[in-house]
């Protein structure tokens, strides 16, 4: 049992502020700091922090609690376990009694494959830089690729020789103790090791160079290995298998080393491999993070959002590196994301660039060539698309499909002005077939089930209901039906009402002087935008789309 005057002292040092501020990012608005939620998907920020009160509230999933709350939340651990992290994080020391056998026996497999995957990671850098295989193999390598020391350990890059055994390495450093001797289950479950026919075990990343991933709070998640020699039976590299600590899908390499970066320069350069990442880093860049040389996934981009709203994509010049860009494109406008793309010159990637150039050369290079998605699939498509004019109105087809999947009205007004001037094409016809587009994903998303199924809204207390604004005639019919949304966040049925209220009196004048008169629906709209709130939920942009194209129509 940890005494309450240490519990105290843990409580009073950790601000809810500077715990939630380690995972998301956050900004000040009135008296409170407000992010996009980190337990939820939203894209617009719904999670506020009150440092005055000490606690943090999600309005779209209801989450709330103090800093130790929070913790427990995020790394999915017992109360004790969040405080054992909190005291280590401000430095307090804390004494315990022994664990009962009950609870020695609720202590789950993450905690027992963290103490693997912890174990292996100092493991891997010891053979790295104390043994003579390592200097030979891992660190002439990794020198070869001009990586420097403080780099290196920056990142805790590691080494796995030919034929030595980890698990029996394991047993020499006395860990008979801990999983990894007595439990060879978990070693499998981690990765580390994997079992032949006969039931041996056997590393996993035996001759390979080791690239730990890092969960947000800086856990060891998981590793690729990057295969040193040339080898026809063996693929270049090899990852953790999917566990609870590590899914390819939801990893960005780099993610813990760059996460401050990130926040300070509220921005995000996205790369695609270890290396690409490492040499930015090592040219004076921070705020990088690689996809791991796979396609972009949402979990990843999601991830990104929580500390900022605005990602550079910097990828090779070839053909491959210019569809992952194309695909990673539409993944981060469709999340909220403020896209920027970079193409290296030909036969260079960030690896090879940043080699050759200091981080002023670099940053120079990404602020001259950088350029946004319009521009860049435009001119992308031209080139093939020629003077054929099938192939110039796909072209614009494809452009206005990814306008389309913008969640906030007032960006895709934007790129609609942007398009139109850029391709010399009126801008209703570009609206209309924005409509056009999402009204089609709108239905196909309709016919999707939920794989939930269907919630039924919880009133809000304090919140409008929908006879609030109903008319006499048809008070029990909304002109906005509440269809099935799960988890339907307080926002969603404040915009609900306001999209009803447009639709009956958006005509109305509320005000008129000699010079001008504001309609009710133009009112509302100000007011949403000055108030920087945007319009996510599919239906209720669709309406909202609806009425300014009709707004903006002459009579």
């Amino acid at each position: 049992m940890i005494p309450k005057e240490t519990i105290d002292r843990i409580f009073e040092a950790a601000k809810v502020e500077d715990v939630v501020g380690s995972y998301v990012s956050l900004k000040k608005k009135g008296a409170n700091l407000w992010g996009l939620c980190p337990f939820h998907h939203e894209k617009t920020s719904s999670f506020s922090v009150s440092p005055s009160k000490g606690i943090f509230k999600c309005f779209g999933c209801g989450k709330a609690g103090n800093a130790v709350r929070f913790v427990m939340e995020m790394e999915q651990c017992s109360y004790i376990e969040a405080i054992r992290q909190l005291a280590q994080r401000y430095h307090i020391q804390i004494e315990e009694r022994e664990m009962t056998q009950e609870e020695k026996q609720r202590q789950d497999d993450r905690e027992s494959m963290f103490v693997v995957n912890e174990f292996a990671n100092k493991w891997f850098q010891s053979q790295l830089h104390d043994t003579s295989e390592g200097s030979a193999v891992g660190m002439a390598y990794l020198r070869q690729r001009g990586i420097r020391e403080d780099i290196i350990r920056k990142f805790q890059l590691g080494y796995s020789p030919e034929k030595a055994r980890l698990w029996e390495e394991g047993k020499k450093a006395g860990y008979q103790e801990t999983y990894l001797v007595n439990n060879p289950d978990t070693l499998i479950g981690t990765g580390v090791c994997l079992k032949d026919d006969k039931g041996h075990l056997f590393d996993r990343f035996r001759g390979r160079v080791i690239f730990p991933f890092f969960s947000v709070s800086g856990k060891v998640a998981g590793f690729a290995g990057r295969l040193i020699k040339q080898s026809d039976k063996a693929g270049k590299y090899v990852n953790s298998p999917t566990s609870i600590l590590y899914e390819k899908k939801h990893e960005l390499y780099g993610f813990y080393q760059a996460k401050q970066a990130i926040k300070r320069e509220d921005c995000c350069y996205l790369v695609e491999g270890q290396l690409d990442v490492i040499q930015l880093v090592q040219s004076g860049i921070e705020n990088v993070v690689a996809s791991g040389g796979t396609a972009l996934t949402f979990p990843q981009i999601r991830l990104i959002h929580r500390f900022t709203d605005n990602a550079t994509i910097l990828y090779d010049g070839d053909s491959a590196g210019i569809k992952a860009a194309l695909r990673g494109i539409d993944m981060m406008l469709e999340e909220g994301i403020n896209v920027k793309v970079v193409l290296l010159p030909e036969g260079e990637d960030p690896d090879s660039y940043a080699r050759k150039h200091n981080a002023d050369e670099v940053l120079a290079y990404i602020k001259k060539e950088q350029t946004d998605f319009i521009r860049f699939k435009t001119q992308l498509l031209s080139d093939e698309a020629g003077n054929d004019p099938i192939k110039k109105a796909e072209m614009i087809i494809q452009i206005v499909e990814s306008i389309a999947i913008i969640p906030d009205i007032i960006k895709r007004q934007i790129y609609i002005k942007d398009c139109a001037t850029t391709l010399q094409i009126p801008e209703q016809v570009l609206i209309n077939k924005v409509l056009e587009i999402r009204k089609r994903n709108l239905e196909e998303k309709k016919k999707k089930p939920h794989p939930s199924g269907p919630a039924a809204p919880t009133p809000t207390p304090g919140a409008p209901k929908d006879t609030d604004v109903a008319t006499p005639e048809t008070p029990d019919q909304p002109l906005i039906p509440q269809e099935p949304i799960s988890e339907e966040s307080n926002k969603d049925r404040n915009i609900r009402n306001l999209m009803q209220l447009i639709i009956r009196h958006g005509e109305k004048v509320i005000y008129q002087d000699e010079q001008v008169a504001v309609r009710a629906g133009e009112y509302i709209i100000n007011e949403l935008k000055r108030d920087n709130i945007t319009i996510d939920h599919p239906l209720y942009s669709l309406i909202l789309d609806e009425y300014l194209l009709h707004y903006q129509e002459p009579n």
